[in-house]
């Protein structure tokens, strides 16, 4: 999902790591995209060896672009390759069971404006499949093992089985909504003390009360 990520980033524009890892956290979230150091720039070379992306320049490093304890060296620039498109390609083409998970159905939604509606139709129809028996196994606990669970597990599951009904609403809008070829609706503006009349959709695997 990482190498998936990168490139779809470095199709938008050449980036150092720094700016990547900026635009993974904004386009993942900050909880999906707690990515490392240690983690990015492993796959970066593993990119380049695979001749899928390749060092445009470097530049000097600014003192708030390095992190902590690492040295003020200069800002390698990543640029994608032919080779590393068709890679890309490959990647948002597919709709199997690894992008219905939680992780792999967020990196591909986030990129569901350069995918085929066919293929988003997939995705989206398989994580509600996923969603959907995710809610059945919570329904099941709930209703075998209520009265042996104490009051914060119990919640617990009740929390879980909640953030599975209101996924699987927003799945199945944005799946009538590919199927009619419209575009999911987009929110109101904020107000000063509140939210717009049309809030967003929660995050894959979470309910509204856990969204600040």
């Amino acid at each position: 999902m990482l190498e998936f990520a990168i490139l779809g980033l470095l199709q938008e524009a050449p980036m150092h790591g720094y700016e990547l890892r900026k635009e993974l956290t904004a386009k993942l979230g900050a909880i999906r995209a707690a990515i490392s150091y240690g983690s990015l720039y492993p796959t970066l070379r593993r990119l380049q060896a695979a001749g899928w992306i390749t060092e445009a320049a470097e530049t000097p490093a600014t003192a708030e672009e390095v992190p902590a304890l690492t040295s003020r060296r200069g800002r390698v620039v990543y640029t994608i390759t032919a080779e590393g498109k068709e890679r890309f390609a490959q990647l948002i083409a597919q709709a199997g069971p690894e992008t219905y998970d939680d992780t792999g159905f967020g990196v591909h939604f986030a990129f569901f404006a350069r995918t085929d509606q066919a293929t988003r139709l997939r995705i989206l129809e398989g994580r509600r499949r996923k969603i959907e028996e995710r809610r059945e196994g919570l329904r099941d606990v709930i209703g075998r093992a209520a009265e042996r669970l104490d009051a914060y597990t119990l919640e617990l599951q009740r929390h879980g089985l909640d953030a599975c009904e209101r996924e699987v609403r927003w799945l199945e809008e944005l799946i009538a909504n590919e199927r009619s070829g419209r575009a999911p609706t987009t929110p109101e503006p904020r107000t000063a003390g509140g939210r717009g009349d049309n809030d967003s959709p929660p995050t894959p695997g979470t309910s509204r009360s856990e969204r600040p």
